[in-house]
């Protein structure tokens, strides 16, 4: 939304606080601000049935009742004072497989996106104050190069040999090492699976896997954090992928499979070489075709190995279906029954990315920005953020 629009808004709004009256909506904004927030409609009203009164215009909202409304669906209160809803885009292209009809893209991502890149923008114009350089991997081929040419690369740059994985004692020591290696070369990680930190407002594994920023001085990537740790190590190599073409998408990699676009097909191509090799994979094929000890071999979860396996053609796409159902389930029904005994600073070191939260600090510290600023790239207020700055830094 544009500056005239906000103002305006904002305008009103001031106006409004000192007229105690019912205002006139547009029943178009109301269905609007619901479908907008991931409900359907005859559901919302079931649950508030006063909104039903305002889609017919029988009744219309006090601004108390319009407040309410606004915050149940999380959407801003000047949007609701608007003729007709207002042109959302969102920065990146975001790629739903094809198994997926609806084209919305939920609210609890859309923010998420948009906090990310926020943090981004502000990121990149701070190391460019302090003198950073670009970094050169960013674009550097594009979805033509020769897909081994740019797994080589991404490893040098990571200074990870082919069989790099072999060396952890699992996958999940891999995922961590992958992950390490990605933000020493100067790439922004964060795991979340939460807009912000409002546990209340997920954002759901079907409707993203991740989304990657690219940019030559802070490419971010971002996995969700609620997803399976195999799918998590997929993710982020796809990711990596993208940045080295240069490409910024957000994906939600149903069944762990690629959109058609051309370059999600290229990254997803790197993904699987870096991960598991084919030759290697080939040789180890013919010689045992068990998920799980292949899995401990290559130090990628039996999942990746499915899907391997699956671009090899060595099993049919029903079997790794078949098998990708019956892990997601296990996965599920295992995290389900877990207590939630968390630690929120462990939490939020994955959520916020200490490389990132030491870079606002300094800046608060040196007088670059206001403790406002800081509370808002960082989703944190007061004394959570300076016990944060204590706890992470």
């Amino acid at each position: 939304m544009n500056a005239a629009v906000v103002f305006h808004c904002s305008t009103l709004l001031s106006i409004l606080l000192i007229m105690p009256q019912t205002l006139h909506i547009q029943p178009s904004l109301i269905q609007w601000a619901i479908t907008r927030a991931g409900y359907e409609v005859d559901a919302f009203i079931e649950r508030f049935p006063k909104v039903q009164l305002w889609i017919e215009e029988g009744k219309q909202p006090t601004l108390s009742q319009l407040r309410d409304f606004a915050q149940k669906t999380h959407v801003p209160f000047g949007y609701l004072l608007l003729e007709a809803p207002p042109e959302e885009t969102l920065p990146i292209p975001f790629f739903r497989s094809t198994q997926h009809k609806s084209q919305v893209i939920p609210i609890n991502l859309k923010e998420t996106i948009t906090t990310i890149h926020r943090r981004q923008q502000w990121l990149t114009q701070y190391l460019q104050e302090q003198g950073y350089t670009a970094l050169p991997f960013v674009g550097k081929f594009t979805a033509d190069s020769p897909m081994e040419v740019v797994v080589r690369d991404i490893r040098s740059t990571l200074s990870l040999q082919e069989h790099w994985a072999s060396e952890c004692k699992n996958w999940q020591e891999a995922l961590q090492l992958l992950t390490e290696r990605a933000e020493d070369a100067g790439i922004y990680v964060f795991f979340n699976g939460v807009v912000g930190n409002n546990t209340h407002r997920p954002i759901e594994v079907k409707d993203c896997r991740g989304f990657v920023l690219s940019d030559s001085f802070a490419p971010c990537l971002f996995v969700n954090a609620d997803d399976s740790k195999a799918a998590q190590m997929f993710t982020i190599v796809h990711e990596l992928a993208h940045i080295w073409v240069g490409k910024s998408a957000g994906f939600d990699f149903r069944k762990l499979l690629p959109h058609h676009n051309l370059t999600e097909l290229f990254c997803d191509s790197v993904a699987a070489e870096f991960l598991v090799p084919e030759q290697s994979f080939r040789s180890a094929w013919q010689q045992n075709q068990d998920f799980d000890t292949l899995a401990r071999q290559f130090k990628v979860s039996q999942l990746v190995i499915a899907r391997r396996a699956l671009d090899g053609k060595y099993i049919s796409r029903k079997q790794f279906f078949d098998f990708y159902d019956e892990h997601i389930a296990k996965y599920v029904q295992i995290n389900k029954n877990k207590v939630d005994g968390g630690n929120f600073y462990a939490t939020l070191r994955r959520r916020l990315n200490p490389r990132y939260f030491k870079a606002v600090n300094t800046a608060l510290n040196e007088g670059r920005i206001l403790h406002k600023t800081a509370y808002q790239l960082t989703d944190l207020k007061g004394k959570t953020y300076h016990s944060a700055v204590e706890k992470l830094l």
